[in-house]
């Protein structure tokens, strides 16, 4: 797992190379993950343009698409999924309580756990998951998923991959974790500040945009045990939520394993 500097994408990394099923290795140059592409440079895409994607996964909502307009690297034979929600909600449901006055860390930590909890059922979501394992199954060549920040609704979908492809929860959980390390907080304070104030009409802390640019390993947590409390296992849910039947599950790993 490997992460890619780009000028204008934040958290660009390939998330293969680990442990699979079987004692097989996840192939490398196949998976790939990140941010929102709208700052993407020129050299950004030119050197994106080489990995000859088949597929973009845009998890997304439309408003967010709208206001931060993908720049996708030239990939002719690219099928691209993308979230269906509604056009009309401008702020995540999860994330509303921001506007308060009595925002704090402790409430980003809290809501955000309510957000992860929703993931695994949320239709629309759920219609993104669908598609995108009916094509793994199907496609040969990269893949990139990506929210805006690609951390909460990437990193969930990147975490049920890596598990149908057999990788230990030790390694998903250093997958889902390596954003903190490539999300360049530090440099994006002013940029989120003034985005805050804008989406939110008041002021924000440092303290508050570190809470909402962190990757919690106890959100991950919260997302798969909604999953156990209502299908028994991260298994069940894939063949009864997400459409992966065995032989879905069988191809993707043919493709993605070596």
């Amino acid at each position: 797992m490997s992460a890619i500097e780009l000028d204008g994408v934040i958290n660009f990394r390939d998330f293969g190379g680990g442990a699979g099923a079987g004692g097989r290795r996840i192939r490398t140059g196949r998976l790939f993950r990140s941010g929102h592409h709208a700052a993407a440079t020129d050299a950004d895409l030119a050197r994106l343009s080489n990995l000859d994607f088949a597929l973009f996964v845009d998890l997304r909502r439309p408003p967010e698409r709208a206001r931060d307009i993908a720049r996708r690297p030239e990939a002719p034979r690219a099928r691209l999924i993308e979230h269906k929600g509604p056009t009309d909600i401008a702020v995540a449901p999860h994330l509303t309580f921001l506007s308060e006055p009595d925002a704090t860390a402790q409430r980003v930590k809290d809501q955000m756990t309510v957000g992860y909890r929703g993931y695994p059922f949320d239709p629309f979501y759920v219609a993104v998951y669908r598609a995108d394992f009916a094509l793994l199954a199907e496609l040969d060549g990269p893949v990139l998923i990506n929210c805006h920040a690609g951390k909460d609704r990437t990193g969930f979908l990147c975490a049920l991959t890596l598990h149908v492809l057999g990788a230990p929860e030790a390694e998903i959980h250093a997958d889902y974790l390596a954003t903190n390390r490539h999300n360049r907080a530090d440099a994006r304070m002013g940029e989120l500040a003034a985005q805050f104030k804008e989406t939110h009409g008041r002021e924000v802390s440092e303290d508050l945009l570190r809470a909402m640019l962190a990757a919690d390993l106890d959100w991950l947590h919260a997302a798969f045990a909604a999953v156990a409390e209502q299908h028994g296992d991260t298994d069940t849910y894939l063949a009864e939520v997400a459409g992966l039947t065995p032989a879905v599950r069988e191809a993707i790993r043919e493709k993605l394993l070596v």
